[in-house]
């Protein structure tokens, strides 16, 4: 019999009859209680577990755990439109970094094949440089972006972003020669790369756990419609036409973002209570009992401000450097998985195939199934979990980028061999798209904003979005020597390997978050799981 089960049986004379075995209910009842938690009162579901481990706690005491842990997680009415609203709105920021992402596709074939659209020429050569500046552009502002998220705050730097976007498409529309470009190209990248650290970060910091999952995938989903939402267009439109409405979008996400709350967390770290309280009753209701996740907020901040350290200091703690390398391994097999080398030949493998289908009609395929992919993604991130979305999506891409390695091969060895094969590319490129879109298109991404504590959230967080944008200026400019050096069989085939490296990765290094607050994700990469400790608090108590 465990301790806590002693207790409640030595109470017995000062409290009412209990039938047999009623105090080994209680606790079961009791842990079972503190192992579901309060959405944001994961502490006191802690000190329960332990306290009945230690033996340290009376049933009066337990009582007054459960009580107040009760309150926040059973009778707290927490609404959630808002924080689907308010994520929604800093995705609209993705919308538009997804339109800097799509515009090359629609924009090469008038500029450099028809010669339109400005008034000197642009080689080949010249726009590879233009469509990749916008990775180098992203991959300088990342870690510098970190610094001014904790400076000035999550909703203040997106609001600013607004500007660049604004001064790049500027120059992009109005460019007078191939250098202004590539500055172009760069400054919208600075954006773009901005947002894709800042806004996973202010999303995770807004969602209540259960919902983390779905809200952090708006993120890619945006991403996919904004370059869906350019491919479209583009079909329709010229590119000075095509510039300048890319370059309304920003207006529109500066207007409707303006009406959203700070972060919580954020206003807690600067001392900024009562704005913190406004923030989370903007986000969950006025109903809602803040007193818990405000206290949660607090204990963390005193928790951060006790034990600081410099930044350098905070990356060798133990727990950042295994979240560091989870962050960045996820990065480095999503781009290397081979995404932009399918993108890249996506028309070729619809014009190989016979298809009827042309190469604008192809990419707007292509950008529905990502849209439709992503979508489902969000439905079934909180449910599924991370890690069973990133196994399934890399086994499958694997299979898939070899099915087409096969295909390049054989094509190059002899063209007649692959006359009837032209639906293996297809397939082979739809359900490619469609599983990296469902799991390592969003996955890395929410992640980021969930393995890092707050501390060195912003750096950590900026060091991978770094690398994602280094890793995939890398692949693009590399690409064509790949395919000389390996043949385009051997390019895919490399793919799939890396792939299946990646794989290897999840399952041996990736930690499932769905369902978890900050703090327990924290814990859990200590080596303090929670999750073992309530199992063996309620094993004790049966016994």
């Amino acid at each position: 019999m465990s301790t806590a089960s002693s207790s409640n049986s030595s109470a017995g004379a000062e409290e009412a009859p209990r039938k047999p075995g009623s105090s080994n209910e209680e606790s079961s009842h009791l842990l079972e209680a503190a192992e579901n938690g309060a959405k944001y009162g994961s502490r006191q579901a802690v000190k329960i577990i332990k306290a009945n481990d230690n033996g340290s706690t009376t049933p009066h005491d337990q009582e007054n755990l459960l009580g107040n842990m009760v309150h926040a997680s059973t009778e707290n009415k927490s609404r959630k439109l808002p924080q689907y609203v308010a994520a929604l709105a800093a995705a609209g920021g993705a919308f538009a970094a997804g339109t800097v992402l799509g515009w090359t596709s629609p924009a090469q074939t008038e500029i450099v094949v028809d010669g339109e659209g400005y008034d000197f020429p642009v080689s080949d050569t010249e726009f590879s440089w233009v469509g990749s500046s916008m990775n180098l552009g992203a991959a300088f502002v990342c870690i510098p972006i970190g610094f001014l998220i904790s400076m000035i705050g999550r909703k203040l730097t997106m609001l600013m972003l607004v500007l660049p976007f604004l001064v790049g498409w500027a120059m992009l529309i109005w460019a007078p020669s191939v250098g202004f470009l590539y500055a172009s190209r760069f400054i919208l990248g600075l954006a773009g790369g901005a947002f894709c650290v800042t806004a996973p970060m202010y999303t995770g910091e807004i969602a209540q756990k259960d919902i983390r999952g779905t809200l952090g995938s708006f993120f890619q989903l945006m991403i996919t419609m904004g370059i869906l939402f350019v491919y479209a267009v583009g079909a329709g439109v010229n590119v000075f036409w095509l510039s300048v409405i890319c370059g309304i979008i920003p207006i529109v996400f500066g207007v409707i973002f303006f009406f959203m709350p700070e972060s919580p967390t954020y206003l807690v770290a600067k001392g900024r209570s009562e704005s913190a309280v406004k923030s989370i009753q903007w986000l969950r209701g006025k109903e809602y009992d803040y007193a818990p996740e405000l206290e949660e907020l607090h204990e963390t901040d005193r928790e951060i401000r006790e034990n600081k350290v410099n930044v350098l200091a905070a990356l060798n703690r133990p727990v950042t450097r295994k979240a560091l390398a989870i962050s960045l391994g996820l990065m480095f097999f999503q781009q290397l998985c081979g995404i932009n080398a399918v993108i890249f030949y996506s028309s070729k493998i619809f014009l190989d195939a016979n298809t009827g289908i042309g190469s604008q009609w192809a990419t707007i395929m292509i950008g529905i199934m990502q849209v439709v992919a992503t979508f489902v993604s969000t439905l079934v991130v909180d449910k599924l979990g991370r890690r069973i979305l990133l196994l399934a999506s890399g086994s499958v891409m694997a299979i898939s980028t070899t099915a087409i390695g096969v295909y390049f091969f054989l094509q190059d060895q002899d063209s007649t061999k692959v006359e009837n094969l032209g639906w293996l590319p297809v397939a082979s490129l739809c359900i490619f798209i469609l599983m990296f879109s469902i799991g390592y298109g969003p996955v890395p991404w929410l992640m980021m904003g969930e393995l890092f504590a707050t501390d060195i959230k912003g750096f950590a967080g900026s060091l991978a979005g770094t690398t994602n944008w280094l890793l995939a200026f890398v692949v693009t400019k590399t690409f064509d020597d790949l395919n000389k050096g390996l043949g385009n069989g051997g390019t895919f085939w490399l793919f799939a390997g890396l792939t299946v490296l990646g794989v290897f990765f999840v399952f041996f290094a990736v930690p499932e978050t769905k369902g978890k607050s900050l703090n327990e994700i924290q814990q859990e990469l200590a080596g303090n799981s929670t999750t073992t400790a309530t199992t063996q608090a309620v094993n004790g108590a049966e016994k």
